[in-house]
Protein backbone atom coordinates (compact mmCIF):
# COMPACT_ATOMS: atom_id res chain seq x y z
CA UNK A 1 0.00 0.00 0.00
CA UNK A 2 1.41 3.36 -1.08
CA UNK A 3 0.00 6.49 0.54
CA UNK A 4 0.20 10.21 -0.14
CA UNK A 5 1.25 12.02 3.03
CA UNK A 6 1.51 15.67 3.96
CA UNK A 7 3.98 16.78 6.61
CA UNK A 8 2.21 19.61 8.38
CA UNK A 9 4.25 22.51 9.75
CA UNK A 10 2.37 22.42 13.06
CA UNK A 11 4.37 21.59 16.16
CA UNK A 12 2.11 19.78 18.58
CA UNK A 13 2.10 18.79 22.23
CA UNK A 14 0.44 15.77 23.79
CA UNK A 15 -1.03 16.74 27.15
CA UNK A 16 -2.29 14.61 30.03
CA UNK A 17 -4.99 16.01 32.27
CA UNK A 18 -7.10 14.44 35.00
CA UNK A 19 -10.01 12.31 33.76
CA UNK A 20 -12.65 14.62 35.22
CA UNK A 21 -11.14 17.87 33.92
CA UNK A 22 -13.12 20.04 31.52
CA UNK A 23 -11.68 20.68 28.08
CA UNK A 24 -9.33 23.62 28.73
CA UNK A 25 -10.19 27.03 27.30
CA UNK A 26 -6.67 27.30 25.88
CA UNK A 27 -7.61 24.66 23.27
CA UNK A 28 -10.37 26.84 21.78
CA UNK A 29 -9.94 27.79 18.11
CA UNK A 30 -6.72 25.82 17.61
CA UNK A 31 -6.03 24.60 14.06
CA UNK A 32 -5.41 21.04 15.27
CA UNK A 33 -7.09 19.48 18.29
CA UNK A 34 -7.65 15.88 19.29
CA UNK A 35 -9.27 14.94 22.60
CA UNK A 36 -9.63 11.51 24.17
CA UNK A 37 -11.20 10.90 27.57
CA UNK A 38 -10.91 7.60 29.42
CA UNK A 39 -11.51 6.63 33.02
CA UNK A 40 -7.78 7.22 33.64
CA UNK A 41 -7.04 10.47 31.80
CA UNK A 42 -8.01 13.28 29.46
CA UNK A 43 -5.49 13.43 26.59
CA UNK A 44 -5.30 16.58 24.51
CA UNK A 45 -3.22 16.98 21.34
CA UNK A 46 -2.89 20.60 20.30
CA UNK A 47 -0.35 23.21 19.15
CA UNK A 48 2.51 23.34 21.63
CA UNK A 49 2.33 27.15 21.59
CA UNK A 50 -1.00 27.19 23.48
CA UNK A 51 -0.07 24.83 26.33
CA UNK A 52 0.40 26.73 29.60
CA UNK A 53 3.33 26.07 31.89
CA UNK A 54 2.63 23.46 34.52
CA UNK A 55 0.56 21.21 32.25
CA UNK A 56 1.96 17.68 31.99
CA UNK A 57 2.85 17.44 28.31
CA UNK A 58 5.39 16.34 25.73
CA UNK A 59 6.01 18.92 23.02
CA UNK A 60 7.88 18.73 19.73
CA UNK A 61 5.58 16.43 17.73
CA UNK A 62 5.27 16.77 13.94
CA UNK A 63 2.37 15.46 11.88
CA UNK A 64 2.10 13.21 8.83
CA UNK A 65 -1.45 13.54 7.47
CA UNK A 66 -2.77 10.84 5.13
CA UNK A 67 -4.14 12.60 2.06
CA UNK A 68 -7.82 12.30 1.21
CA UNK A 69 -10.85 10.73 2.82
CA UNK A 70 -10.34 7.09 3.83
CA UNK A 71 -13.14 4.58 3.50
CA UNK A 72 -13.86 2.66 6.70
CA UNK A 73 -13.51 -0.59 4.74
CA UNK A 74 -9.81 0.08 4.08
CA UNK A 75 -7.40 -1.95 6.16
CA UNK A 76 -3.72 -1.66 6.88
CA UNK A 77 -3.39 2.13 6.65
CA UNK A 78 -1.66 2.60 10.00
CA UNK A 79 0.33 -0.62 9.56
CA UNK A 80 1.70 0.69 6.24
CA UNK A 81 3.07 3.69 8.15
CA UNK A 82 3.93 2.14 11.50
CA UNK A 83 6.01 -0.76 10.16
CA UNK A 84 8.62 1.27 8.24
CA UNK A 85 8.81 3.77 11.10
CA UNK A 86 9.30 1.00 13.66
CA UNK A 87 11.98 -0.56 11.47
CA UNK A 88 13.74 2.83 11.44
CA UNK A 89 13.46 3.14 15.24
CA UNK A 90 10.95 6.00 15.10
CA UNK A 91 8.23 6.05 17.76
CA UNK A 92 4.76 7.24 16.77
CA UNK A 93 1.56 8.63 18.24
CA UNK A 94 -1.37 7.79 15.94
CA UNK A 95 -4.67 9.66 15.66
CA UNK A 96 -7.59 8.59 13.51
CA UNK A 97 -10.51 10.84 12.63
CA UNK A 98 -13.69 10.18 10.70
CA UNK A 99 -12.00 11.12 7.42
CA UNK A 100 -8.32 10.24 7.71
CA UNK A 101 -5.32 9.21 9.82
CA UNK A 102 -2.49 11.21 11.33
CA UNK A 103 0.85 9.87 12.52
CA UNK A 104 2.87 12.06 14.86
CA UNK A 105 6.63 11.70 15.31
CA UNK A 106 9.02 13.64 17.47
CA UNK A 107 10.61 16.50 15.53
CA UNK A 108 14.10 15.10 16.21
CA UNK A 109 13.02 12.01 14.22
CA UNK A 110 11.30 13.85 11.36
CA UNK A 111 14.08 13.47 8.77
CA UNK A 112 14.53 9.79 9.62
CA UNK A 113 10.75 9.30 9.37
CA UNK A 114 10.53 11.02 5.98
CA UNK A 115 13.38 8.86 4.70
CA UNK A 116 11.82 5.62 6.01
CA UNK A 117 8.36 6.41 4.64
CA UNK A 118 9.72 7.46 1.24
CA UNK A 119 11.81 4.27 1.09
CA UNK A 120 8.61 2.32 1.77
CA UNK A 121 7.07 3.92 -1.34
CA UNK A 122 4.95 6.65 0.24
CA UNK A 123 4.76 10.06 -1.44
CA UNK A 124 5.52 12.91 0.96
CA UNK A 125 4.79 16.61 0.53
CA UNK A 126 4.91 19.48 3.01
CA UNK A 127 1.87 21.46 4.08
CA UNK A 128 1.84 24.66 6.08
CA UNK A 129 -0.16 25.02 9.26
CA UNK A 130 -3.48 26.85 9.06
CA UNK A 131 -2.90 30.46 8.09
CA UNK A 132 0.54 29.81 6.57
CA UNK A 133 1.45 29.40 2.92
CA UNK A 134 2.50 26.00 1.62
CA UNK A 135 6.19 25.22 1.34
Amino acid sequence: MRLNLHVREDRLAICRLAPGDELPSWTAATPFLSVTRTAAELSVVCPESVVPEGIKSVAGWRVFQVEGVLDFALTGILAALAHPLADAGVGIFAISTYDTDYVLVQEKDLDKAVEALAAAGHRITHRAAAGESSG
